[in-house]
């Protein structure tokens, strides 16, 4: 997915003649702590929460406060995952979208992500999940996709966590079936180490956990 399939208009961007309150106050209302300043459609920069709190007049414009303008952005087409990886670097709550002139076409929200991870990882279907440790050079996602196929089963999700200071990684898995019995028993015959499993599936389980904690890491 390109990040002009989930760019939104719905937070509206400041203007340079808007005053800090206003801009604050649009902050607490759509609960972010960056808006994007855009002028005709023109594309500025962010400011933060931070930056205007400081400001002795909150009536002035943010266009004459001489506040700090964080240039951050990224192109329609380039992947969501440019936008996710802007979000963890630069700490921020929101990316603005541009097209190849620096016209503005929108926003990507922490909550917008959070609904496209839901989908990519298959949270609302039923099914099981699986935790393999692996060592890296032992991975292969084509073979384990065909030892849960051969059990009539089929991964719904996938994702790889990774270690600096070691040589293991951890593979979380999610198939279609809530019976993982012969699927585990197939890894543990083929010498694969089953870190966990889960095989009840709801809002509350482990794949959304893991999927809070991801969303946190990202706005820390």
């Amino acid at each position: 997915m390109v990040a002009s399939q989930l760019a939104s208009d719905f937070i509206p961007p400041l203007k340079t003649s808007d005053s800090a309150q206003k801009a604050l106050d649009r902050m607490a209302e759509f609960r972010v702590s960056h808006l994007p300043i855009v002028n005709e459609t023109e594309f500025l920069g962010l400011i933060s929460d931070h930056d205007i709190a400081e400001l002795a007049d909150l009536n002035e414009p943010i266009g004459s406060s001489g506040l700090s303008i964080i240039y951050q952005s990224v192109n329609e087409d380039q992947h969501l995952y440019d936008a996710i990886r802007l979000i963890h670097e630069q700490k921020l709550t929101v990316v603005p979208v541009i097209d190849h002139r620096n016209q503005y076409t929108g926003l990507i929200t922490l909550t917008s992500l959070a609904e496209y991870f839901s989908v990519i990882t298959a949270i609302e279907s039923p099914g099981g999940i699986i935790i393999l440790e692996l060592g890296v050079r032992d991975f292969s996602l084509s073979e384990i996709a065909r030892l849960i196929e051969s059990d009539n089963a089929m991964v719904l999700s996938s994702y790889v966590k990774t270690f600096s200071d070691s040589t293991k990684l951890e593979l979380t898995i999610k198939v279609n079936k809530t019976d993982l019995t012969s699927i585990l028993a197939s890894f543990q015959r083929f010498g694969y180490t089953v870190k966990a499993s889960f095989s009840h599936v709801s809002r509350s389980d482990d794949t959304m956990d893991r999927f809070d904690s991801f969303m946190h890491y990202l706005n820390m």
